[in-house]
């Protein structure tokens, strides 16, 4: 890992307008080796109009981008296709695109009537220098930045910026108050963009007394050191290769855990340690883990697996809402959601214990349980790379 790398950690977080299902804010992130995209749409008024005009925005916006059109014909694209408001003679959607260079961690930003970025370097709020264009007629301001390690950016839709308006009329809630509470919560040493989005809307529901009168939406982008994390988990199918897997394990640049009682001894007899169970680890519905020597968790196989696969299922990749418990599940699924990629070595011998040797490896349960747990952790924008051994 050089010191040049970094993993731009992207989080979004909305409150409906009061009585609404649907939100009028859209939030969309893309991803490619070169660059990180987020879009944030706001579409007038709220509820089902609002809801459709943002995500039509947002999705024209990535669309583009995705297929790498010209900046200048994706605004001229969205500007053409919404249609404008004949009382307040503005569009029906507002939208701001961040764009970060992942070599360089140089970002731009295109706002098109939306309220102006935060942009937090050494736990100060920095002013951007804007210049303006006019494109079809409409005004845009273009600023840009670098993010380093520990930078913040966040962008927020109008019901973040005047969520205290008319509900608490003594204490004031807007673009100064909110880049102090950023501040405050020191952005440099955070480790999660989650926490620092969180406490945003937290406060802002609580100011609009959790009726907003508006859709509110931030999406904050930190900075930070990638977390990396390696799965091993079966015994390779050559039994000679156990000890090349072992090594590849512990000579990786990130977390490791070890998932199986076979799959544990093979790396405990690499490193020339003894497993060690934790006491009281063990539940009625999970087997106990361990811990070994260079490795940060071990665990069952297969039991442990299947428990983690519901739990990631239940808390929908939110590691806050997984159960407060002690077990091994629990852990394996915080571990695999706290980290932005995840590798997985599988070996692919069969325990005669759990499936019929005869079966097909493409059907075994491990096979299975694995491919699960990628697909998930997938959706939940996690990088997934699978080794078959």
């Amino acid at each position: 890992m050089t010191d040049r790398e970094l993993f731009y950690d992207i989080v979004s977080n909305s409150l409906n307008h009061a009585g609404e299902e649907l939100c009028g804010d859209e939030v969309r992130i893309l991803r490619t080796e070169r660059k990180s995209i987020v879009v944030l749409s706001d579409g007038l008024g709220s509820g089902v109009k609002a809801n459709i005009l943002a995500r039509l925005t947002a999705s024209i916006i990535v669309t583009m981008l995705r297929e790498e059109a010209p900046l200048k014909a994706v605004i001229e694209t969205v500007l053409g296709t919404l249609p404008i408001c004949k009382v307040r003679r503005i569009a029906y959607s507002t939208f701001l695109i961040i764009e970060i260079d992942h070599a360089t961690g140089h970002f731009k930003v295109t706002n098109c009537d939306s309220p102006e970025i935060f942009f937090l370097h050494d736990d100060t709020c920095v002013a951007l220098e804007h210049r303006k264009e006019t494109i079809l007629g409409k005004e845009l301001r273009f600023c840009e930045g670098q993010l380093g390690p520990g930078d913040f950016l966040a962008a927020a839709s109008d019901g973040v910026i005047h969520a205290g308006v008319g509900i608490m009329m003594n204490f004031r809630w807007g673009r100064k108050e909110i880049a102090e509470h950023l501040c405050q919560a020191h952005p440099s040493r955070a480790v999660s963009a989650e926490r620092l989005v969180r406490s945003v809307m937290q406060r802002t529901s609580t100011l609009c007394a959790c009726q907003p009168g508006d859709d509110a939406t931030l999406v904050g982008i930190l900075a930070r050191r990638p977390r990396r994390l390696m799965v091993f988990t079966g015994p390779p199918l050559d039994k000679s290769q156990d000890g090349a897997v072992a090594a590849r394990l512990m000579q990786f640049d990130g977390r490791k855990i070890v998932c199986g009682g076979t799959t544990t001894y093979i790396v405990a007899e690499h490193v020339g340690e003894i497993p060690r169970t934790e006491p009281g680890s063990a539940r009625d519905d999970v087997p106990p883990f361990g811990s070994l020597e260079g490795v940060d968790l071990i665990t069952e196989g297969m039991i442990t697996m299947a428990k983690s696969l519901q739990l990631l299922l239940d808390c929908k990749g939110d590691a806050g809402r997984l159960p407060p418990h002690r077990n091994g599940a629990v852990l394996l699924a915080r571990e695999l959601l706290q980290a932005d990629s995840i590798h997985f070595l599988v070996g692919q011998q069969v325990n005669p214990y759990y499936q019929n040797p005869l079966l097909p490896r493409n059907i075994s349960i491990r096979r299975y349980l694995v491919e699960q747990i990628a697909t998930l952790l997938q959706n939940y924008r996690r990088n997934v790379v699978i080794d078959w051994l």
